[in-house]
């Protein structure tokens, strides 16, 4: 079973389709359709039947499938146990990213690291943080950069490389900012938020339940937060967020911000990559200079040139 049939036969099982596989793996349909069945006349066996919904799995399929991956990671590990041997620390390594994370905090460490590595090639990858995982567990980045989320499956490993303060972010000079500390306002408030699933809507129902809180009241919900950040701007509603996402809008006066009137909340940024028995010496570097170069989250005390001033 030759590598490459394998992979294909994982994009298929993926994607329940030759022709989004065919999209994926830039072939044609034909040529992802013969692939499985070079791969069916090997093993004597249907990978796939047809249903309503797609391409499905059958039995000696499922049973492949869970080999497949296993044999993959093996043969990722031995090259990357030869490169370890052999001192070598070339290739390239595939990071994925929350769009805010890579645009604010990936440029100067990754031009940085580059410059001490320049054998190594660096791809990026923005998309949402589903996506990010799934993309993780595929094999199609080798490490993520995200906000923490509970549920993260046994076979993948996180370190958090800062704890971003929580903010609630209303149009500037907003009159009716909540007092530190005064909860019972936030209950009078109509929030922009993402959609359910996303990690940005998850910080902002922990946060209310962790003071005892229903969830919030809702203006609307958009999938990106440069779009939360231009209707709270035309005071649609507030929002809670992650500082780092918005600092660029707080710094242009576009947005203001207040501190969670409760006790100071937090987003911890995390890297998660695959566990392996060896890691790839490119991605072990990669791991080793993130822990060291990222900064630390700004103090939570400290005042933005455009916050809302309220008494304690």
């Amino acid at each position: 079973m030759h590598p490459r049939l394998l992979k294909t036969f994982l994009a298929v099982a993926r994607n329940r389709s030759f022709t989004r596989t065919a999209e994926e793996v830039h072939l044609a349909q034909s040529s992802v359709s013969d692939q499985i069945q070079s791969l069916e006349t090997e093993l004597g066996a249907a990978l796939f039947i047809r249903s309503r919904s797609g391409l499905e799995l059958t039995a000696a399929g499922e049973t492949l499938r869970r080999y497949a991956e296993e044999i993959l990671t093996v043969a990722d590990e031995a090259r990357a146990a030869v490169e370890a041997a052999a001192g070598v620390a070339a290739g390239t390594v595939t990071i994925g990213a929350l769009e805010t994370v890579a645009s604010m905090r990936l440029p100067q460490w990754l031009s940085t690291f580059q410059s001490g590595h320049p054998d190594i090639n660096l791809r990026v990858k923005v998309a949402g943080s589903g996506d990010l995982l799934r993309k993780l567990e595929d094999g199609e980045i080798d490490i993520a950069f995200c906000f923490d989320k509970d549920g993260l499956d046994e076979g993948l490993a996180k370190r958090t490389i800062s704890a971003e303060p929580l903010i609630l972010i209303m149009p500037p000079q907003k009159e009716a900012a909540p007092k530190r500390g005064d909860l019972s306002t936030l209950a009078s408030m109509s929030f922009v938020a993402t959609e359910v699933g996303c990690v940005y809507r998850h910080l902002l129902d922990k946060a209310f339940d962790a003071v005892g809180m229903a969830a919030p009241k809702l203006a609307a919900e958009v999938g990106s937060i440069g779009t939360i950040a231009r209707l709270v701007a035309a005071g649609t509603g507030v929002s809670l967020v992650p500082r780092l996402a918005v600092a660029d809008a707080l710094d242009r006066g576009e947005i203001s911000e207040m501190p969670w009137p409760g006790p100071m909340r937090t987003a911890s940024l995390v890297m998660i990559w695959r566990r392996r028995r060896i890691q790839p010496p490119t991605l072990k570097l990669l791991l080793a200079t993130a822990s060291d170069s990222f900064a630390p989250a700004k103090p939570a005390d400290a005042r933005p040139r455009h916050a809302v001033s309220s008494p304690l």
